[in-house]
């Protein structure tokens, strides 16, 4: 491509990518997948790096982020970020606007409604059309300046176009994290064995001062205007002021209202009291301001609030529910969470049927009994919360909730510290989802990059016996026919607090009928959401009637599963049912049920229950059966697998360190000891004093080193690896072309090098003994100046008294 078609299909998917943020962030009605808008950012990135003097400072790569900030500078507020007065009536809102019309001495005036984002107030300058910077509200006076994070945000304007712009203003707003992209971030946590973000408004905040903006860029932050600030900004009304705005590109809500009077104020909050759910963030209530400026400079300021302007707080939505049980979950790091299973309750826009325990201090604090009557409020959390009982409701003769005493995923005895609030697994060998964490980072991309590995292929491995421990994994090598027919996922499954498995409620229907499609199935329960297990049985059996499929056959086998669970009467588990039920009904008499129900206590799967119940079934039974089932791993799934692990084996050395998982170890650390110690024995047998010799390595490390090599486990599993041809030294030929001039230095390039890219200086300084290390900071031998080098950090390093060199002096230095 020549640099005029360059040019002209740069600016065709600049205009592409500025089309689909504004549907996204403004509309909320994408058109494209976030895999094809990655596609067409990818491809302008390519295209700008190629042409570097096509680069607009305004294209929407430059929202991809990359700066790294170490410490958020304290800026302060040219004009006040003021907070608001709270009330919770509506005598009280009365009460406001009497003061108002009492302040101007007549009631000819205008209120702006606007509604109340659960966000991270923010102000944004610009200067001469330029966005310069962004500051957080901090307490009112000062605040930081995260500039560089708030430009990724694909929906700010980095640059404003137009007549009559201001030589200076600024804009101020409430940047939040979507409800969709929180739920999306949380549902990845969880997979990862993560510990979960609280709120969308904890979540916002805490994305706002990561270090890392390329992160930030990542996580989809919005914003809402709401202000607009300037000596010459030409307006009289703050209605005007947010048509302006409007016109300048910023997104505004469009939720506002102008009225005429305290009772419009009143109609309006009614209006979005329930409405309000549908929005894409969450909403604590609504804010009025008196319109015209002259007006508001006239009632004034007390002490700390705006005479103009309140806020009204819509009062938290409470609804109570009867407790059918309590599952408990086992995060990552062995950390145990108590969840409270609920009849399904209408509460705050969604249908509740799950509330966050935390530990066994709440349920203590609450006295909480079996089949107790709670009250559930969904405020700033997702996840909502039990707030208090109805000890008016409590069935007679309930037994107080006993906190599980053994992990319910291994059966360990729990273990909690005398300073902590929660309880812990200390079963980290063998635990599944410690186990499962360990694993997930033994394959990442980054360690041994075994990508045909995901998380729900690793689970099933760990919950069927497969694997255990990272060696195991090339054991799997051996044992291709037993994997056919697996079940891949778990997500259908739970346990209930005695080790009970249960099954989806959708999935047991699915194999319990004929003719009837898993899609019908999930669409009349979603329907039917409200409703009590029973009742939704019952409907069920009339929509089966309505369809006309299969109808004796199929109402029957509803039935049977209605009086079964009667009869067995066991725990009640919201949306699941337990999976020996289900089975005793589609085996018949083939097997006893107490059989079937121990089976469903230590099995994790039906394919295991059946495995272990090691029956001669039918192949119509079988059929049936299969419509029970997970996704099972098939011939083309094993076969990516095997060549995965093949090609793990050629691996290098510090990337085989890095995946052993030894706290504390990073990618850096990984390839600094491999490189200085040359195999795995070495740093086995380093001393203390041999091992803080490498640059990079503290106290904190040396202990994380030699606790890893005192554990027998570990050095049996290192064994195994090797006897599995995992490389645990560094190969001649990659020794031969390393060099020692960068011995010991730590080493950052910043700006744009004309000989290396981004990776390459990386690779090249590591090659030569040095470390790269990716911010400024006091502990730098040296940076690298490249073009276009930004001018924060060359004034730091400066400061700091770090030597700036070239690129030409830095190829001197390695003898290139």
């Amino acid at each position: 491509m020549n640099p005029q078609e360059a040019e002209k299909r740069i600016a065709q998917l600049s205009k592409e990518i500025n089309y689909h943020n504004n549907l996204y962030y403004q509309e909320s009605n994408p058109e494209i997948s976030d895999f094809e808008f990655d596609k067409l950012l990818e491809e302008l990135i390519q295209l700008e790096t190629a042409f570097p003097d096509l680069l607009d400072p305004d294209s929407p790569s430059q929202r991809v982020g990359g700066t790294i900030t170490k410490e958020f500078q304290t800026v302060e507020h040219e004009t006040r970020m003021l907070s608001l007065g709270n009330t919770y009536s509506q005598e009280e809102l009365v009460a406001f606007d009497e003061r108002v019309v009492k302040g101007l001495g007549h009631s000819n005036f205008e209120y702006f409604c606007e509604m109340k984002f659960d966000g991270v107030a923010i102000s944004l300058v610009y200067e001469n059309g330029r966005f310069v910077r962004a500051v957080t509200r901090g307490d009112g006076y000062r605040g930081d300046d995260v500039t560089a994070n708030v430009r990724t945000i694909r929906n700010i304007p980095l640059h404003i176009k137009g007549d009559d712009i201001p030589a200076k203003f600024e804009v101020r707003g409430e940047i939040f994290l979507p409800l969709k992209e929180f739920l999306k971030i949380n549902a990845e946590r969880e997979e990862a064995g993560d510990a979960l973000l609280a709120n969308p408004r904890n979540a916002a905040s805490g994305t706002l001062k990561m270090q890392d903006s390329s992160v930030v860029a990542k996580r989809r932050l919005n914003c809402y205007f709401y202000q607009l600030l300037g000596d010459e900004i030409g307006v009289q009304t703050h209605s005007e002021a947010i048509s302006l705005i409007e016109k300048w590109g910023f997104n505004v809500s469009q939720t506002y209202r102008k009225v005429e009077n305290i009772q419009e104020v009143i109609q309006y909050i009614e209006d979005w009291k329930e409405k309000r759910f549908t929005l894409p963030v969450d909403t604590d209530g609504v804010v009025l301001k008196v319109n015209n400026y002259d007006q508001r400079e006239e009632l004034g300021f007390t002490a700390k609030n705006p005479r103009w302007a309140i806020a009204y707080k819509y009062k938290a939505e409470s609804a109570e529910s009867e407790l059918l049980s309590i599952t408990y979950q086992v995060g990552r790091t062995g950390a145990i969470t108590p969840v409270a299973n609920l009849s399904p309750v209408s509460l705050a826009g969604t249908t509740v049927k799950r509330a966050s325990l935390h530990n066994a201090n709440e349920i203590e604090r609450l006295d909480l009994h079996e089949g107790d009557f709670v009250f559930v409020e969904k405020g700033g959390e997702i996840i909502p919360k039990i707030t208090a009982v109805n000890p008016e409701k409590r069935k007679e003769g309930a037994k107080p909730i006993a906190y599980i005493t053994h992990c319910p995923e291994c059966g360990s005895e729990l273990e909690r510290k005398e300073s902590e609030a929660k309880h812990y697994c200390p079963n980290s060998e063998s635990c599944p989802p410690q186990v499962l964490g360990r694993i997930e980072h033994f394959v990442h991309k980054r360690a041994m990059d075994i990508d045909s590995m995901g998380t729900e292929r690793i689970r099933a491995l760990i919950d069927q016996g497969f694997i255990g421990n990272y060696a195991d994994i090339y054991d799997l090598e051996g044992r291709k026919e037993e994997l056919l027919g697996l079940e891949m996922s778990q997500d259908q499954y739970e346990t209930e607090g005695d080790g009970l498995l249960y099954i989806t409620f959708e999935k047991a229907l699915f194999a319990l009928t004929e003719q009837i499609s898993f899609k019908q199935i999930h669409d009349f329960l979603l329907e039917k959401a409200e409703l009590p297990l029973p009742e939704t049985l019952k409907a069920f059996q009339e929509q089966i009637r309505i369809w006309k499929k299969k109808v004796p056959s199929n109402v029957g086998m509803v039935e049977y599963l209605i009086n079964h669970l009667k009869d067995h009467n066991l725990p009640k588990l919201e949306d699941y049912v337990p999976v020996a039920v289900v089975l005793e009904i589609l085996l018949g008499r083939r097997v006893e049920f107490e059989r079937i129900l121990e089976a469903s206590k230590t099995e994790g799967t039906v394919h295991g229950i059946l495995l272990k119940l090691n029956l001669d079934l039918s192949p119509e039974i079988t059929d049936r059966i299969k419509k029970l089932k997970a996704n099972t791993f098939q011939d083309g799934v094993i076969s990516n697998m095997m060549e995965g692990i093949a090609a793990s084996k050629n691996q290098p050395f510090e990337k085989v360190l890095f995946a052993l998982g030894i706290r504390n170890i990073g990618e850096n650390t990984a390839q600094l000891l491999a490189r200085h110690f040359v195999r795995i024995e070495r740093i086995q047998e380093a001393t203390s004093e041999q091992l803080l010799d490498v640059n990079g390595v503290g106290e904190t490390l040396v202990t994380s080193i030699q606790d890893f090599f005192a554990n027998e486990e570990n050095l049996t599993i290192i064994n195994r690896l090797k006897s599995h041809g995992l490389k645990f030294e560094i190969e001649q030929n990659e020794s031969s072309q390393m060099g020692d001039q960068l011995a010991g230095k730590r080493i950052l390039a910043s700006g744009k090098l004309e000989h290396f890219k981004r990776d390459e200086i990386k690779d090249t300084i590591i090659a030569h003994g040095g470390q790269y290390i990716s911010a400024v900071s006091k502990n730098l031998d040296f940076i690298i100046e490249g073009a276009e080098m930004g001018p924060s950090k060359r004034e730091k390093a400066v400061k700091l008294g770090i030597p700036l060199i070239s690129e030409k002096e830095f190829l001197k230095m390695i003898n290139e």
